[in-house]
């Protein structure tokens, strides 16, 4: 006899393919439900929470369920297999709650949303990003935070910028998100690279660049990077920062998704900053809601005049009317309750990955090992080639990120693949992951075939 709660769930799951239930509509309550299945509330409650977990519907406190997308039947064999997209799980993105905070500021501020607003952001939402921030260990001041528009905008102006310590160059991580190098190769400026791989930096490369190379900043991203997913330990940040405090360097940390951390240990590299030496870059975008285009810095006092006129250049301000939806998503606790949702999941998805990886990869693939975030990169053997593999999974619509774009030209490799579990679904992430090690295998074969046939040639 088929359990109650399965009969609801399927039940459900037909009325969104009939299309009798559609994309954010709200569902039938638990009491409504009760009665028409004649069961309990638990019943009924046991099979919504099933169905998130399926993520077709999902919860709004006090409020009810709701559908989060159409629904699509499992069997649709083109639908394909997404390690390449870096925007939130789609399923997971809060459309109803924002619409509710949206209406609700709209309400509050009236007018104020729609002229020109405090160049430096409301300052009711810098109160609201600074109480959020110490959950991040990240103590500070509204005087010091500037809301720009996404971080991709304040790293373009801080690389434009000139710094108090009268600097030039910067230095990036090797690889590093792509976004940034192409601002380097955009503004034409002067770069350097330091290697990072699954044990993180060499120490002494970095003083020695630090002394020698006239760096006005080092751009680093210490958690969950992208695109290695590689975090630095403690120990290492503090030191980073003493080398830069030595050395008169500023350090731009990008912490797009340390929201994500399960380790309650693990600080920004702005809690070893008493100076200002740090510039703290903190996004909305990819544990959030990309389109919002709100993102912080934190800056030390003495830069804030000149970085706001390098801003008025770029937009004058920000969008007004997104910072006030998100100072009332912040402020009512719905961001806290939409990331502890988030966090589950991320890191669920990852360990599925990491134990395809392990399980599925040829023995002479690497692949980073992170305990959360988006990314998980793979160093392929030798003879395989990334854009090789791109292209066979490609032609099976399995979609994965060749890396080459994530280096400056002397750091350049193809053997690096970055793969994305954020929007892919759990059930695809072994077959893919299977799909990719046969695409790997067979490629190797044929290039050592081909190698072969070209020594007998000779």
């Amino acid at each position: 006899m088929t359990p109650k709660y399965i009969e609801i769930m399927e039940e459900i799951k037909r009325r969104l393919v009939n299309g009798s239930l559609i994309a954010g509509s709200k569902l039938p309550s638990v009491r409504q439900l009760t009665e028409e299945f004649s069961c309990s509330k638990t019943t009924v409650i046991k099979a919504y929470t099933e169905l998130e977990k399926e993520h077709l519907i999902f919860s709004v406190p006090k409020s009810g369920y709701y559908v989060v997308n159409e629904y699509k039947n499992e069997t649709h064999a083109n639908e394909g297999i997404d390690f390449l997209s870096a925007g939130p799980d789609k399923n997971l993105i809060p459309y109803i709650d924002f619409h509710h905070c949206m209406n609700q500021a709209i309400d509050m501020y009236k007018e104020e949303l729609f002229t020109y607003s405090d160049q430096q952001g409301l300052y009711s939402l810098r109160v609201q990003i600074v109480k959020y921030l110490q959950n991040l260990q990240v103590f500070t001041q509204p005087e010091r935070v500037v809301v720009v528009s996404g971080s991709q905008q304040a790293l373009n102006l801080l690389a434009s910028m000139p710094f108090p310590n009268g600097k030039n160059n910067i230095l990036i991580e090797q690889p590093t998100y792509f976004g940034f190098i192409e601002t380097i190769n955009l503004q034409q400026a002067t770069a350097f690279g330091i290697e990072l791989s699954e044990e993180g930096i060499d120490f002494d490369r970095l003083e020695y660049i630090f002394r020698n190379n006239d760096i006005k900043f080092f751009y680093i991203i210490p958690r969950f990077h992208n695109p290695l997913g590689h975090c630095y330990t403690n120990k290492e940040k503090k030191k980073i920062v003493e080398l830069a405090e030595r050395y008169d360097v500023y350090i731009v940390e990008d912490d797009f998704l340390g929201d994500l951390d399960p380790n309650g240990k693990s600080d920004p590299l702005f809690s070893f900053d008493p100076s200002g030496r740090v510039i703290y870059v903190k996004s909305f975008s990819k544990v959030f809601l990309p389109g919002l285009r709100v993102a912080a810095v934190i800056l030390p006092t003495l830069m804030i005049r000149n970085f706001l006129r390098y801003k008025f250049s770029a937009d004058f301000n920000s969008s007004a009317i997104s910072q006030g939806t998100l100072e009332i998503y912040l402020k009512s606790g719905m961001f806290t309750s939409h990331l502890k949702k988030i966090k589950k999941v991320y890191r669920t998805k990852m360990q599925i990955l990491k134990e395809a990886c392990e399980l599925l990869l040829p023995k002479d693939t690497q692949f980073t090992k992170p305990t959360s975030g988006f990314y998980l990169s793979i160093r392929l053997p030798e003879n395989v080639s990334a854009k090789q593999v791109v292209h066979l999974l490609n032609e099976q619509r399995i979609f994965v990120d060749d890396a080459s774009r994530m280096y400056l030209p002397e750091f350049k490799m193809d053997n690096l693949l970055r793969l994305s579990i954020s929007q892919v679904k759990e059930s695809q992430i072994k077959p893919g992951v299977e799909s990719l090690a046969h695409g790997i295998s067979f490629i190797s074969r044929r290039n050592n075939h081909h190698i072969k046939k070209n020594l007998l040639h000779f």
